[in-house]
């Protein structure tokens, strides 16, 4: 050949690998080896950060293909979600058709990369024979109490209009549109990732040296897990029928009976709790408006002021709530009593307690928590020393939060604080005021999502037997073709033929679930799919997975370290719990391969090349373009 033209070469050989299908993949050889990148969005089209990505494990897969290992090495679409909707609104084609031609183009641009993919193992999450093993799932789930449906404070995105899980909240803001997320009550379907909490976070140091440490901190620091103690700070009435009216129903026949209600918090700190001075709940905690409610009735508070602060606080950033200097607070109007002194001391609400973490009441302990210090400064609360540090401290400048021997803390005096911590713990236990606990950062999984372009939760609702799952012979529950996209609610409830339904379990008329499932779903088991992706009986053969599982390297971005990844170990390990996988972990190594970023230059670079400084005007700035650019 005189002359190397790509256009012709390139497209012989492809072909011939097409025919002789040279990168199929067969169970049953020695030495596997499974290569997977995360697979793509169909957006349409291919940028350079798939290149890069897919690059990497075409490389890996090429070479040890040649070194005589047994590659399996597919491609798939993550092919639901908000983009194919909004299409939808703003162009009048349906996601499906938006979707699938995307897929078609981006399809024919990796294959003119040449990526030595199995192209007969490719899936899409948005066909019915996919997401048919969702519902499936998702069944299993429900069966085991590990899927739960709940009302409850929701993070919800005005932009999208759909709820997001904690994860998918970045800064406060949504992690798709950048819209500032609001907080509102929902009925949602949850999955308890928190039941795996501690598999999760033990199963790490299996990972230790083949995935990249940052991902394991981001994940251990997301998981976190606090050992500690619940205690209850009481609230004692002396006239509840005159309160009863600021109590929710499920409380009051306790609240007239035993004359009082009590706020439970978290600590890790059961040591300090001779030095709570006042206790502090959230803004979104259930029991501020009724305290707030008692607190005005006993002539203390104005229940509006607490209502006002309330709003404004939720309006904030989680960000700005937990970084703000400033402390904000108010009064709740009511006391508590200390279960260790037995001092009345106020109940406050502010914008640095997060109803998520713990319990979202915290017991305060200005001279040993900064943060409790700088709120006892602002408000004039008082600070009690009940840890004597190693070395002179100034209380006047700060907390002191380290280690030291206890002092004011009646018979407990002398004790260091870590064997205090046990023995307070105990002590409180036996008087039935508090026990040893354990508290994660982790929350479980909302995976409602107000959308169409998902995989529909395969439920009814019936007036006679309440919530019905759809039988397995059932699936898939399919999504319905007539629906309209106006940009305002659920599209899903528009279509009549898709909520009119008959209840699987006594015949009578039902009405299916409009809330389709986080797109986050999809992608936490497709790596399984790809191991027999035919298969129309069960999700995966556990034989096909059994051979070719774990993936032995997995590239992708670490955006998802506390977003995907976490949750496709959460469900290989739900996955290892039914018997149909054999490995705790999906991802042997993992890649994270970076950003392909522009060339940045800075305005002193350009300034000093062009022999200018920071002084000279615009007029001399032109010219010097005019210069250049007549030499041009």
């Amino acid at each position: 050949m005189r002359e190397f033209n790509p256009r012709e070469i390139e497209k012989k050989w492809q072909k011939k690998w097409e025919e002789a299908k040279v990168f199929k993949a067969e169970e049953g050889k020695p030495e596997k080896f499974y290569v997977l990148e995360m697979f793509p969005y169909p957006s349409g089209r291919i940028h350079m950060g798939h290149v890069r990505n897919y690059t990497i494990g075409d490389a890996i897969a090429r070479y040890l293909r040649m070194r005589g290992k047994n590659i399996l090495h597919p491609m798939g679409w993550d092919a639901f979600g908000l983009p194919a909707e909004n299409a939808a609104i703003k162009h009048g084609i349906h996601p499906a058709r938006w979707t699938y031609e995307n897929i078609d183009y981006m399809k024919k641009q990796l294959k003119m990369l040449g990526f030595s993919y199995d192209w007969e193992r490719e899936i899409a999450t948005c066909a019915p024979e996919y997401y048919k093993w969702n519902q499936w799932i998702f069944l299993k789930m429900l069966e085991r109490g590990i899927a739960y449906r709940k009302t409850a404070k929701v993070n919800w995105c005005p932009h999208d209009q759909t709820v997001l899980a904690n994860e998918q909240v970045i800064d406060g803001k949504c992690w798709r549109c950048g819209t500032p997320i609001v907080q509102k009550e929902v009925p949602s379907w949850f999955l308890k990732i928190t039941a795996y909490a501690d598999r999760l976070l033990e199963d790490l140091k299996k990972l230790e040296g083949k995935w990249p440490s940052k991902v394991l901190a981001q994940q251990k620091n997301w998981i976190e897990r606090s050992e500690g103690a619940l205690i209850k700070f009481f609230i004692e009435i002396d006239e509840p029928e005159k309160l009863v009216e600021c109590i929710p129903e499920e409380l009051k026949d306790t609240f007239l009976k035993e004359k009082r209600i009590y706020i439970e918090v978290f600590t890790t700190r059961p040591d300090t709790i001779f030095g709570a001075t006042f206790v502090v709940l959230a803004p979104e905690h259930p029991l501020v408006k009724v305290l707030a409610c008692i607190g005005e009735k006993l002539g203390n508070i104005s229940y509006a002021d607490v209502e006002s602060f309330v709003e404004r606080i939720k309006r904030m950033s989680t960000r700005e709530r937990t970084t703000e200097e400033e402390k904000e607070g108010i009064f709740l109007g009511v006391y508590a009593t200390n279960p260790a002194t037995g001092e009345k001391i106020p109940v406050w609400s502010a914008n640095y307690v997060l109803y998520e973490y713990g319990t979202g009441a915290i017991m305060c302990v200005p001279a040993h928590d900064q943060r409790d210090w700088e709120f006892a400064k602002k408000y004039n609360l008082p600070i009690k020393v009940v840890i004597k540090p190693e070395e002179e401290w100034n209380f006047e400048k700060g907390a002191y939060e380290g280690k030291g021997i206890l002092i004011n803390s009646d018979k407990f005096n002398g004790l260091d604080n870590e064997t205090a911590k046990k023995e307070i713990t105990a002590w409180l236990g036996e008087k039935g005021l508090g026990k040893r606990a354990v508290s994660y950062r982790l929350r479980d999984w909302n995976i409602s999502r107000q959308r169409y372009w998902g995989t529909p939760i395969p439920v009814v609702y019936c007036e006679k037997c309440g919530m019905v799952p759809v039988p397995e012979d059932q699936l898939p529950v399919e999504l319905p073709l007539d629906v309209k996209f106006t940009g305002q609610g659920n599209p899903l409830e528009t279509s009549e033929e898709f909520v009119n339904t008959t209840c699987p379990k006594c015949g009578s008329k039902a009405k299916r679930e409009t809330d389709t499932m986080d797109t986050f779903f999809d992608s936490s088991w497709y790596f399984l799919r790809f191991c027999d992706p035919k298969n129309e009986k069960e999700p995966f053969g556990k034989e096909k997975s059994d051979y070719w599982m774990p993936v032995d390297v997995y590239i992708g971005g670490i955006e998802h370290a506390v977003l995907h990844l976490l949750y496709a170990r959460f469900f290989q390990k739900f996955l290892k719990d039914l018997g149909l996988v054999k490995d705790d972990e999906p991802f042997e190594k993992l890649i994270t391969q970076g950003m392909v970023l522009k060339k940045w230059v800075s305005v002193k670079k350009l300034l000093d090349y062009l022999g200018l400084s920071e002084e000279d005007d615009l007029e001399k700035l032109k010219e010097k373009l005019r210069e250049i650019l007549g030499k041009l």
